[in-house]
């Protein structure tokens, strides 16, 4: 039997992704396949296809983009238990653009019950990645925190995690629909971080500066973010629209600025990341975090969900509807 999938047989733009008919994947031991209702896309994907980061997320060719989604167990291979089969599970692995994907049996978690497939593999990357960084930066209650990229998979997620925190959100992102989402979500002030100036906005707006910076743009964006900071602030970065944001740490020294760089390290360990899955999943659950969907595509336009993220004019996050056909 075949599969739709999309493959990468060399770096470059988005045309480099080509639907093809692939061997339905096979499970090995202690392994499961995947029917994908929904693929995780992201905007570190139109990087590494690219050919960016391969010291840091390596992939070789050819190969199908993605790292998971959610959709349902469609068989097992041994030493599995065999109630997975017909189980809605999400899972973080190591591809996602094609109707079928194998997956580890510790790659895969169930479902919250009511919970659709989009919301779900919404959480995939940008809740852990959002967890991770809300742990790392630590948003307290009366503060003022700024994120970048807000109107992102990860930064809308940021938004309603300082906010449920007791934090005064300043959402940054470069158009006024982007801006309509933070606001939507509960950001108490926007700035348009393509317009000069906006970082002396953010400072008025904040009385001298924010507490914390949860950066998702990256690149220059990110790296002048850092002087929106108040002295003593804190300054976590997970953007990479044009490459990390690169702060001088002289500098962020003098000021007793606190920065963490975690993508650096490269990609999170499995138990990590499961960890901070599930409990993305917990929260949207308990309606305490939405995953902001702006874009589904059929599987076969997956050069389109590319071309949209590279040029900005993605509002929330991404996806990708494996069984779904047309525009």
């Amino acid at each position: 039997m075949l599969m739709r999938a999309i493959q990468v047989a060399e770096f470059g733009g988005p045309e480099v992704l080509t639907p093809v008919d692939l061997p339905d994947p096979v499970p090995g031991r202690g392994q499961v396949v995947v029917g994908m209702a929904a693929a995780d896309v992201i905007f570190l994907d139109t990087l590494l296809r690219s050919g960016w980061g391969k010291e840091i997320f390596p992939r070789e060719l050819p190969y199908i983009p993605g790292g998971g989604g959610a959709g349902e167990v469609v068989a097992i291979g041994e030493d599995v238990d065999p109630a997975w089969i017909g189980r809605r599970v999400v899972t973080r692995t190591g591809t996602g653009y094609a109707e079928r994907v194998v997956a580890d049996a510790d790659e895969i978690m169930p479902i919250p019950d009511g919970m659709a497939f989009e919301t779900a593999a919404a959480l995939v990357h940008d809740g852990t990645t959002a967890i991770m960084m809300e742990r790392l930066g630590v948003a307290e209650k009366g503060e003022w925190v700024l994120v970048t990229a807000a109107a992102g998979g990860a930064g809308s997620l940021l938004v309603q995690l300082a906010i449920d925190a007791g934090a005064r959100v300043v959402a940054a992102a470069s158009s006024d629909a982007k801006l309509a989402l933070a606001r939507e979500l509960g950001a108490e002030v926007t700035v348009d971080y393509t317009r000069s100036g906006w970082i002396e906005r953010v400072r008025e707006a904040t009385g001298g500066g924010a507490a914390l910076v949860y950066d998702g743009a990256g690149g220059p964006l990110g790296t002048a973010a850092l002087n929106a900071l108040a002295d003593g602030g804190r300054f976590v970065t997970y953007g990479t629209a044009e490459g990390f944001a690169a702060p001088d740490r002289e500098l962020a020294a003098r000021r007793g600025l606190r920065v963490s760089t975690p993508l650096l390290d490269g990609p999170p360990t499995r138990e990590a990341a499961r960890e901070r899955l599930a409990l993305a999943l917990e929260l949207a659950a308990e309606g305490r975090l939405r995953p902001a969907i702006g874009a589904v595509y059929p599987l076969e336009r997956a050069a389109d969900a590319h071309r949209a993220l590279a040029e900005r004019a993605t509002v929330g996050k991404s996806l990708l509807l494996p069984g779904a056909t047309g525009a």
